[in-house]
């Protein structure tokens, strides 16, 4: 009971994802990041018998809740355990090789970020986990107590966007040289240990950068997200869509590079009269400016502040 209150949370910039799908009611739609299938079950409200949807996610705790709160849907709701990366093939051992709309949703879940033991959230002692898929070995733990030094900096710097990086690289190695770093605790003291008083007392909580970098390097989301791309693009039907909700600007930028890059892919140099590459646009950018929550969904998740929305349209 408690995965399902937990799921059951307000979805980022619904009615726009809806509405940038364009859902037809006989189409096929893909979610890549299923969660607690609030997305999902809306697309599927919108789909006639012969419309069918397919949830991806690699978290088993998702999977169970979206289950059931898909059930409704019969056999027009398809779920299955993966990561969005391998789209293509779980969609491929379905007998599917073009679908209507993809969506992704890459924000971590209201349900990971409150349950303490899944070591998401710098607001609770928990053991340091931050896994989004369960069945995978590493931990945060592993990599807050066997990166060296230099490597730890590198991911905080460039992750976690953290202009104390240095110092608290330096301060984690110093640190789990005298005993191991176990709980998400420990690293918020660590990483208040390594900035100033102005820094750890500002705006935001100071380990927010930090734990966004472990997590990300963990879990490889964007190495994903940028070799996922392509393939999906590669899977939509004419007219597809395929919709992407990002909340830092280093995944805002992967998708609105690659976009860019689908709808204007000539490389010919500036002053040639013609085109020459022979590179041809494969679809055109819905989003000139992302699409963000409006001041109500903001105040009422405040989650949802950070989110930004872009949608391509494959060319017909």
């Amino acid at each position: 009971m408690r995965e399902k209150m937990e799921f059951n949370h307000v979805s980022v910039l619904l009615n726009e994802c809806m509405e940038g799908l364009c859902i037809r009611p006989d189409g096929i739609y893909v979610d890549g990041t299923l969660g607690g299938a609030g997305h999902g079950y809306n697309i599927c409200r919108r789909l006639s018998e012969a419309g069918r949807f397919i949830g991806i996610d690699q978290d088993a705790a998702a999977i169970r809740v979206s289950m059931e709160r898909l059930s409704e849907f019969g056999d027009k709701a398809v779920i299955v355990k993966s990561n969005y990366v391998h789209m293509k093939q779980v969609l491929g051992d379905m007998g599917i090789d073009q679908v209507d709309g993809i969506l992704l949703d890459l924000g971590v879940s209201s349900y990971q970020l409150d349950t303490p033991e899944r070591g998401f959230s710098y607001q609770v002692d928990a053991p340091l986990d931050m896994r989004m898929d369960q069945d995978r070995v590493m931990t945060a733990k592993d990599i807050v107590n066997t990166y060296e030094e230099e490597r730890l900096y590198e991911l905080i710097k460039w992750y976690g966007e953290e202009r104390y990086a240095r110092n608290i690289a330096r301060r984690i190695v110093q640190k789990r040289q005298e005993t191991e770093i176990r709980t998400t605790g420990e690293l918020v003291e660590i990483i208040r240990d390594s900035m100033p008083a102005k820094a750890k007392n500002g705006k935001g909580h100071p380990a927010k950068r930090t734990f966004q970098a472990i997590r990300i390097e963990l879990n490889q989301e964007l190495s994903v997200l940028e070799e996922s791309l392509e393939d999906m693009v590669s899977l939509l039907s004419d007219g597809g869509r395929l919709c992407i909700i990002t909340f830092h600007s280093l995944e805002d930028r992967i998708v609105k590079n690659f976009f860019r890059k689908k709808e204007h892919p000539c490389t010919c140099p500036p002053d040639f009269p013609v085109c020459v590459c022979g590179k041809m646009p494969e679809g055109k950018v819905i989003t000139r400016k992302p699409i963000l929550p409006g001041i109500n969904e903001q105040s009422e998740n405040k989650r949802s502040k950070s989110a930004k929305l872009r949608i391509f349209e494959k060319k017909c």
